[in-house]
C-alpha cells in the first residue's frame, strides 16, 4: 500500500511540475501544498521523538530485568 501511494504522489508531482513549467500553476497552491507537508512532517517528527523515547524507556527497564536475573545466576552458581 505504501509503495502504491508514493507512484502516485511522484506521478501527481510530476503531474504538477509539468504544469508549472508551462506557468499554468499558481505559486499560492504550491506554498499551500508546501506548508501542509512542512506541517505533516512536523507531526511524524513528534511521532516518532515520542516513540523512540518511548522505545529507550522499554529498552532501560528491560536492561534492568537482565541485571536482577544476571545476578540471581551469580548467586544461584554460588550455592
Amino acid at each position: 500500500m505504501l509503495e502504491f501511494l508514493k507512484k502516485m504522489s511522484e506521478w501527481a508531482l510530476e503531474k504538477e511540475e509539468e504544469i508549472a513549467k508551462k506557468c499554468l500553476l499558481k505559486p499560492e497552491d504550491v506554498e499551500k501544498q508546501i506548508q501542509k507537508t512542512q506541517e505533516k512532517k512536523q507531526e511524524l517528527e513528534k511521532k516518532c521523538k515520542e516513540n523512540l523515547e518511548e522505545l529507550e524507556k522499554l529498552l532501560q527497564r528491560l536492561e534492568k530485568i537482565k541485571e536482577y536475573a544476571n545476578s540471581c545466576q551469580v548467586e544461584q552458581k554460588k550455592d
